[in-house]
């Protein structure tokens, strides 16, 4: 064998290991299935915590359920105010990466204590939400569309306003550049990222400490190929140029998981009435305990404003 044809078997070799790497990658990221807890267990997310302020312990939660666009059966948990006391107000409440609905029970407690009803969605391939991949907030701006029409069809008369935090967060400033219903009055996001592949990029550098090519690149193409979109489709800040609502953008100034250095790229492209807060100390999606009551004044402040 001559020369030539040794440096194309080695080529192939290298392309083949660089795919079967790039795969490995997608399911450790982007498989529902996989076990994350070793990677991602130092992150600083948390799932099931057992605290007082959490809504399903005042509140049995109701079954919802709508299909996407694709075909997927998805779940959310929904929490209505009581009877003798309704209300027209709705939160759409997002978890974040490996989260589910259950966590938002304590995130997103003090709007129920604001009266409004709660709809926590599942995102696809989580809990009881089918689906063979994580949308990253892409495919589930969609997904969110279709629970503004749950709302709309089973509440008329309804005002809603979203919240995502994490992945949550980039999910509803992804869902801010389509075309909204006229009763969204406003979006909040804490701690989402800017794009689903500067993320990516991001994490292959700090926790991986692979650089985006040829590793991560090869995940991309893979993920186009069983999930149906490349990580840079998944972009907030091509999104939010086309945003109308008003948003408020939240992120601690010591996230190392989301950087703290999105916020800014996130905000300055979005088109629409804005504010941010900046907590001071916080990691990641730890806003809300880290300084609560500045946080949930900005918040109820910034809805006071425009809703």
């Amino acid at each position: 064998m001559n020369l030539t044809g040794i440096i194309l078997i080695i080529l192939l070799i290298l392309i083949v290991v660089i795919f079967l790497i790039g795969n490995l990658l997608y399911n450790l990221a982007l498989n529902p299935k996989g076990d994350k807890s070793k990677v991602f267990g130092n992150a600083g997310f948390e799932f099931e915590v057992d605290r007082n302020d959490d809504i399903f312990k005042r509140v049995e939660p109701e079954d919802a359920y709508i299909m996407s666009d694709d075909g997927l059966k998805l779940h959310a948990l929904v929490v209505k105010q009581p009877s003798d006391a309704p209300s027209n107000k709705w939160l759409i409440g997002v978890h974040g990466y490996l989260g589910n609905a259950k966590e938002m029970g304590w995130r997103n407690a003090e709007f129920y204590n604001h009266c409004y009803n709660c709809l926590f969605p599942n995102d696809r391939g989580h809990d009881k939400s089918e689906g063979n991949y994580i949308g990253m907030g892409w495919d589930d701006r969609l997904d969110l569309l279709k629970w503004m029409d749950y709302i709309n069809e089973n509440y008329p008369g309804s005002t809603i306003i979203m919240f995502g935090i994490s992945m949550g967060g980039g999910a509803v400033m992804m869902t801010s550049g389509e075309k909204l219903p006229d009763n969204l009055k406003l979006i909040i996001e804490d701690c989402g990222y800017s794009s689903i592949k500067d993320e990516f990029i991001f994490e292959g550098k700090s926790m991986f400490h692979i650089p985006y090519f040829p590793l991560v690149a090869a995940a991309n193409l893979i993920c186009k190929f069983r999930a149906g979109y490349f990580f840079g489709d998944g972009s907030s800040v091509k999104q939010l140029a086309k945003a109308k609502v008003p948003m408020l953008f939240i992120h601690g100034d010591s996230d190392v998981f989301v950087p703290s250095a999105m916020l800014d790229v996130v905000y300055d492209a979005a088109a629409c009435p804005k504010e941010k807060l900046v907590i001071k100390g916080a990691g990641h999606a730890k806003a809300m305990d880290t300084d609560p009551e500045l946080y949930w004044k900005t918040i109820f402040d910034f809805i006071d404003k425009w809703s």
